[in-house]
């Protein structure tokens, strides 16, 4: 069923291609080596923002209709799960796995300040009005606050009290409150001058994924765990607005630009768009390959970025809504992959494929290509950003040492690295790993790599 859904996708995709790009906007913005995040648009909608699992964030030249990256960002150590621009649009900040905090200069793509807080993940920021203050959400049961001074990041204190990880970030219109969404279904309110606990706005029950203050300041509308997306009135704590429930978590909230448009966007691949006046559900659109992981809406209310497991971020033309419409994605992604009878095809695809590649031609993820890789001195691919631990480890990739890798994991071989901690216990599956790695990483047409090193 699921492969003829997926040709399906691809023959209505290849009939109405051009769907966004007719509405001014483009189709994609494809250039990501791994899943997206985030995506984000500019103040004037010239550029864009994502963020995304291959640990790059990359600004977008939407200029003229047309998708090119500008510049790829690179800092972060590990997948990347938010970015915003700062008013100006000169300027950025992102946030990742990593614990750091990262403000960017957009005009050479140079990191201007890092902030690392520890080991436990940034999920999502928000930045003021003014672009003065930004708040973090960590799953360290708190929010950062920080400050931008002189092109830093200046921390500025620490939003605790929440019984488990917050989720989501926002300021008041006048940037003196922060409210905080956590997975212990509450919502708070906090000073943040002092830090202080104003009050629970909100108690849901039910894990609060995202938020989103509406226009106007006095009302925020949450997405929860249990698929619930609702408005509520901040000053009585109370639901002003029960919206559709998704069958799934809701991952994602994105609101227009002039605040008429509420869209929810969860992990069963829906995406409902609202009159954030009225009320009226106005669009609505599945990806059956979902999830919604993020999303953005045009000021013209035309078109609704949102981004999931796919490289690349997918644009849904909302208005004038098209007859039939593209689901730009495939099935099954390449870490899916279930229906190999090569044990060692299906562990790379679970294990590797995410961060990694077997061709020259597909270049780099979030790791770098993995062909040619046995006889290659470990961090010596050119054009790869390695660790500083890899490119001072002094070993070769060869059948043990990609096994050992496996087997005891990339933190005891390769302590210090940015790469995600992948075991196999079991020796049959990691000799087949390696088996079928040995032969789809050689070399065709040329010497290996080892062989270039014996002729030297």
């Amino acid at each position: 069923m699921l492969r003829r859904l997926a040709g399906l996708a691809i023959l209505v995709a290849a009939a109405l291609c051009g769907a966004a790009a007719a509405s001014g906007w483009p189709e994609r913005l494809a250039g990501h080596g791994g899943p997206v995040k985030s995506v984000t648009l500019s103040a004037d909608e010239r550029q864009a923002l994502t963020a995304s699992f291959d640990y790059s964030v990359i600004l977008w030249d939407l200029s003229n209709g047309q998708s090119h990256p500008s510049k790829r960002l690179i800092g972060h150590d590990a997948a990347v799960n938010d970015a915003r621009f700062l008013p100006g649009d000169t300027t950025a900040v992102s946030v990742g796995d990593d614990g750091a905090v990262l403000l960017w200069d957009l005009a050479d793509g140079a990191v201007l300040s890092r902030v690392d807080t520890g080991d436990d993940k940034m999920l999502s920021l928000a930045v003021s009005a003014s672009g003065r203050h930004v708040a973090v959400a960590s799953w360290d049961r708190s929010a950062h606050l920080f400050e931008v001074r002189n092109g830093a990041l200046v921390p500025a204190g620490r939003l605790t009290g929440h019984r488990n990880n917050v989720n989501a970030v926002a300021f008041s219109p006048d940037a003196e409150t922060v409210f905080t969404g956590s997975s212990d279904g509450v919502i708070r309110s906090f000073a943040r001058r002092d830090g202080a606990l104003l009050r629970e706005v909100h108690v849901h029950g039910w894990g609060i994924n995202v938020l989103k203050l509406m226009a106007g300041g006095k009302e925020i509308a949450f997405g929860a765990t249990d698929g619930t997306v609702a408005v509520v009135d901040i000053a009585s704590g109370e639901i002003a607005k029960q919206l559709a429930r998704h069958e799934r978590p809701v991952l994602a909230l994105a609101l227009s630009g002039d605040g008429g448009l509420l869209a929810s966007g969860g992990g069963d691949g829906q995406i409902r768009v609202y009159d954030a006046r009225a009320w009226e559900l106005i669009e609505r659109y599945e990806n059956p390959y979902g999830p919604v992981w993020g999303m953005a809406l045009t000021g013209d209310r035309a078109v609704a970025f949102y981004a999931g497991l796919d490289d690349h971020v997918n644009a849904w033309q909302i208005a004038p809504r098209k007859p039939f419409e593209p689901v730009e994605s495939s099935f099954p992604r390449r870490f899916q992959v279930a229906d190999t009878d090569d044990p060692g095809a299906l562990q790379f695809a679970r294990k590797c494929s995410v961060c990694h590649t077997l061709t020259p031609d597909d270049g780099n993820r979030a790791g770098p290509t993995l062909y040619g890789v046995f006889g290659r001195k470990v961090g010596s691919l050119p054009g790869y950003p390695y660790s500083q631990a890899l490119l001072e480890a002094d070993f070769t990739w060869t059948e043990k040492t990609i096994s050992d890798l496996f087997d005891h994991g990339p933190d005891v071989v390769t302590p210090g690295t940015k790469m995600p901690i992948q075991r196999l216990k079991s020796v049959e599956e990691r000799n087949a790993l390696v088996r079928f790695l040995k032969q789809a990483t050689a070399p065709q047409g040329g010497p290996s790599q080892a062989e270039k090193e014996k002729a030297k």
